[in-house]
């Protein structure tokens, strides 16, 4: 084949003009604008390509399922694993197109179904639809039948706004940064605890924030406090700058039920190899994914792994973190430099968006009032007791026994994947704060083998066990049983058989009603949760989500009925 000399003069232009702009920060990544149509992205989607890593993926899965077949657990994991990644770090855009969403989707539910079988599983919608709700495009996994459903049974999941946010494009006026603006965040900056490269669009992304992103913002500066301060310690605990704990807030909102697109989970976005890869259990009983501790220091390990691997460039690292350590090696050889802002051009438009979206996050987190985030209050800590069960215990007889709902303990416990703790083993389950020693003494008093069916009701004073027999429906021999040597003087709780109990309330004789002159009631607004609305009127949070059976941070149903303590009538709610 012959070329003709002015099209190899306009090709060799060509090939200069692209070496040359890689080369320029400034010219990759200009303060108009961030999104796909601004800079096209240098990664080849053809169908070839698709079907390759397709192939790939299958090949794994295929030697995974043989090594199950031979009880190969540890290898068939691994294989499995690999053919998660084989697509994640494909260097393909997943979502953008349509039959490699689909398979990837089926592809983590085709493995869940290996890891547990249906035999073993709970109850739940399948793993495709449950991540697939978070995308708008319709995929070959969506138009299915629902299979056989399997999975988590009660425990209620929530989008990431990660996928919200790679889809988002900034506005013209998000775009406008000055001088004097890149200026000012240099000197920001300096109060960081990690070092970066300022960029115009970490200012675009504040602009965002500070504009149509508010309620964005607002919400996760108040459910940062929840978890913040365990965050912190355990990442300074692990070496990781304490900053960068706000990488929180942009992978789950601090929503420890998120779940994104890519089946990743939890507080901290974990997909389930990496999830393993960093001792994170997933069994049929639990997805330490969701949980508080254990996942958080996953993350900071993680992140420290990943910053020793890019000689201490957290940026890279936060950007290897959402897109997998291959592909950011791939950028890096492509752009030549171990930079983020070099390697921009060349990584999917999601982590793009992703590293100056924590950074504008960090900078705003600093200082929130000189970014008009004014009067910004932090929800309280999450409050709770722990305490160690020996076999499966039901959580509708924990929350019985902590006059609490069970609602309230699945939010305590969010790795937990079914209404009961793991079978067989011991499990650290987290009651209301100061319930915890109380919670003990009446577990004591159930023998282990039944803590998975037994039920907790309370009595008042005066009543005796006929009256408790009566009013349940249970025998007054079970009652006798099973509370043998109780003193129904120096306790308010019995333990009865979950099997047709009648839990009726015990009612004295008509009396001045009490309840109206100590407590009074609100409706709760979109948004709200007990530590908004207590902060709102100088209460107690913890006070407040004991009245109400819910945990602090869970967010209410708008109109849902709340009650306080009377002298919170008056306070002024204008902080709602």
């Amino acid at each position: 084949m012959t070329t003709s000399y002015p099209t190899l003069i306009a090709r060799i232009t060509l090939f200069a003009a692209l070496v040359l702009s890689a080369l320029s920060v400034y010219g990759q990544i200009p303060v108009g604008g961030s999104s796909a149509r601004d800079i096209p992205t240098a990664v080849q989607q053809s169908e070839e390509q698709v079907s390759k890593v397709i192939n790939s993926a299958e090949d794994h899965f295929r030697k995974g399922k043989l090594n199950l077949d031979d009880n190969k657990r540890d290898q068939a994991r691994d294989e499995f694993d690999k053919a998660v990644d084989s697509i994640l770090e494909s260097g393909l855009d997943v979502r953008a197109n349509q039959r490699l969403q689909g398979f990837y989707l089926e592809l983590v539910e085709r493995i869940y179904r290996e890891e547990v079988p249906l035999g073993r599983s709970p109850v739940q919608a399948n793993v495709s639809a449950l991540v697939a709700q978070n995308s708008n495009s319709g995929t070959a996994a969506q138009q299915k039948s629902d299979p056989p459903q399997i999975g988590f049974r009660e425990q209620k999941f929530e989008p990431s706004p990660l996928d919200e946010l790679s889809k988002l494009v900034l506005t013209d006026d998000e775009k406008n940064v000055s001088q004097a603006d890149v200026l000012a965040l240099e000197q920001a900056k300096q109060n960081v605890n990690f070092a970066f490269t300022i960029n115009p669009l970490i200012q675009q992304y504040m602009n965002y924030y500070q504009g149509r992103g508010r309620s964005t913002m607002e919400s996760g500066l108040r459910r940062s406090g929840q978890f913040m301060k365990m965050a912190r310690q355990i990442f300074k605990e692990e070496g990781v700058p304490v900053d960068i704990t706000w990488l929180g807030q942009v992978e789950s909102a601090w929503r420890p039920k998120a779940v994104s697109w890519a089946a990743a989970s939890g507080l901290w976005q974990f997909v389930p190899g990496t999830g393993r890869q960093f001792g994170l259990r997933q069994t049929a009983w639990i997805d330490e994914r969701n949980s508080y501790e254990q996942a958080t220091r996953a993350s900071a390990k993680y992140l420290k792994s990943l910053a020793m691997r890019y000689n201490g460039n957290w940026e890279l690292a936060m950007a290897a973190y959402n897109t997998g350590a291959g592909n950011v090696d791939r950028g890096i050889s492509r752009a030549g430099t171990a930079d983020f802002w070099a390697i921009y051009p060349y990584i999917a438009q999601e982590t793009r968006n992703y590293v100056p979206n924590i950074l504008a996050t960090i900078l705003i987190a600093k200082n929130p009032e000189k970014y008009g985030f004014k009067g910004i209050r932090p929800e309280p800590p999450m409050a709770y007791d722990v305490v160690q069960v020996s076999n499966a215990t039901s959580l509708q007889l924990v929350a019985e026994a902590t006059d609490t709902s069970v609602d309230s303990i699945r939010s305590l416990n969010p790795e937990l994947r079914r209404d009961v703790t793991p079978r067989g083993e011991a499990y650290n389950v987290r009651v209301p704060g100061g319930k915890g020693k109380s919670f003990l003494a009446l577990l004591k008093r159930i023998p282990a083998e039944r803590r998975d069916s037994a039920r907790v009701i309370s009595v008042v004073p005066g009543e005796d066990l006929q009256n408790v027999a009566n009013r349940t429906g249970v025998s007054l021999a079970q009652l006798q049983a099973m509370n043998s040597g109780v003193d129904l003087k120096s306790t308010n709780k019995l333990v009865v058989p979950n099997s047709n109990v009648r839990l009726t309330l015990y009612r004295r004789k008509p009396t001045a009603e009490p309840a109206a002159s100590v407590l009074t009631k609100i409706r709760a607004r979109k948004g709200d949760t007990i530590a908004r609305i207590a902060a709102a009127r100088n209460l107690d949070a913890n006070e407040v989500a004991r009245l109400n059976g819910v945990t602090p941070g869970v967010e209410l149903r708008a109109g849902q009925e709340i009650r306080l303590p009377a002298t919170a009538a008056a306070a002024p709610s204008h902080r709602r």
